[in-house]
């Protein structure tokens, strides 16, 4: 089974597709926030409905035009849109997830503004459930940071529904924002930058996304017309030092929380229970060669095709092709096409990327813990020496790492020679 998530959650269209698309899995439960193919990132074949607050009517007529033919007729009407909710007025869905819907409100008072207003859906008040949304909410209510979405109130429906009033953030992903505006390198790095900041406030704070990826990194223009990434969705979030409700709520030993293609070796690990936060900067490493190279590390498409021990076994093993070699031996029409979005050519964007640029995703994207950065605030720090022509933390792989890789890989062959071995120094000793 595999259940979905999101602070503002699937489209219409990628509801019809996880519908028709999903394959039974035979394994533990898979829990995702976005079905294959649906990353939202600049990587999808079909137009991005799911930036959560951007005016887009053509996208959304799209999104029903797909939706009916998939589903064959149209989606039922929300009984929600059109009603208010204490002092909001219901305007439109503009998400939804495996636990709650989340609604373009305007508000009337104490001031004038549109929000975004998540409530739980009808009949899925269980005791779990409720915990994990008021788990998001504190979350939210924990930090106070212009890169993360506020929370501005809670409180209960009619029908004694809980509900969370946020930010409501007129933007689309970071991947899509940043091809859309031709940003050149040194643009995207900025904005990891700012990104990285945010998710060290909400680390500081106790709180580990789980589930970072371009999707839940919105990009708004604000009122000074700067580029303002904002983070989303803590509805998968962990706390590391405190309970985030008083109420209880635990992940199902055996399931997997997050999106496949961002989430770290520990994360798709069953026996590990102890993540931490460089498990988020392992999120960012991904994220990040992402904006810089043009895909993720591994392709969302191939990780899901692959089933799901072979995608647990690729995360954990494999080491991720380095940006400038998969840009160099891509080649043709994609390469330049990703290039010219970054106001460059193929062969110059190759070279910065392979002089030390992706050495910063590298060292976030090692498979040990203790390989990676020690903070998203020590990956900011490397990103801004970048920028500023300074010697970077991150460096090329060390003789001694690329022989624990081998040992990793390689653990029963090394196993065997070491026992020839032994057995062979033991016969010449006696």
């Amino acid at each position: 089974m595999v259940l979905f998530s999101s602070i503002y959650g699937l489209s219409h269209q990628a509801r019809a597709m996880e519908r028709i698309r999903l394959p039974p899995s035979d394994g533990p439960s898979l829990r995702i926030c976005d079905p294959p193919g649906y990353s939202r990132t600049s990587m999808s074949d079909q137009p991005s409905n799911q930036d959560r607050g951007a005016e887009q009517p053509e996208s959304e007529d799209t999104t029903r035009r797909d939706s009916e033919a998939m589903l064959g007729g149209k989606p039922p009407q929300d009984p929600l849109v059109g009603t208010s909710v204490d002092q909001y007025s219901i305007k439109r869905v503009i998400g939804e997830g495996g636990m709650g819907v989340v609604y373009l409100a305007q508000q009337a008072k104490p001031v004038r503004r549109r929000v975004a207003l998540k409530v739980i859906k009808a009949g899925m008040d269980s005791k779990q459930v409720i915990a994990r949304f008021e788990a998001e909410r504190q979350a939210l209510a924990l930090m106070n940071h212009p890169g993360i979405a506020s929370v501005y109130e809670a409180g209960m429906t009619e029908d004694a529904r809980p509900y969370f009033v946020m930010e409501y953030i007129e933007g689309t992903s970071i991947t899509e924002a940043c091809d859309a505006q031709h940003l050149d390198t040194t643009q995207r790095l900025e904005l990891m930058a700012e990104v990285c900041d945010a998710v060290q406030h909400a680390h500081q704070k106790g709180v580990i996304h789980r589930d970072l990826k371009p999707g839940n990194i919105l990009v708004s223009r604000g009122d000074d017309d700067r580029l303002r990434p904002t983070i989303i969705d803590f509805g998968v979030a962990k706390a590391t030092s405190q309970d985030l409700t008083e109420m209880t709520y635990m992940t199902q030993q055996g399931h997997l929380v997050g999106t496949p293609a961002y989430m770290s070796p520990e994360q798709v690990d069953l026996n590990i229970a102890d993540i931490d936060t460089r498990s988020d900067v392992y999120a960012l490493g991904v994220i990040m060669y992402e904006v810089i190279a043009g895909r993720p590390p591994f392709d969302p498409r191939s990780l899901w095709d692959a089933g799901l021990e072979e995608m647990r076994r690729i995360i954990r093993e494999e080491e991720p092709p380095r940006p400038s070699t998969w840009l160099s031996t891509t080649g043709g029409e994609e390469a330049a096409k990703i290039a010219k979005a970054r106001q460059t050519e193929v062969a110059s964007l190759a070279r910065m990327l392979g002089r030390e640029l992706e050495w910063i995703p590298l060292k976030a994207l090692r498979k040990e813990r203790s390989e990676r950065y020690d903070s998203a605030k020590d990956m900011a720090e490397d990103i801004r020496r970048y920028l500023g022509g300074q010697p970077l933390e991150a460096g090329p792989e060390s003789a001694m790492y690329r022989l624990r890789k081998a040992l990793r890989r390689n653990k029963g062959a090394f196993t065997a020679a070491a026992i020839v071995c032994l057995v062979l120094i033991a016969g010449v000793v006696i």
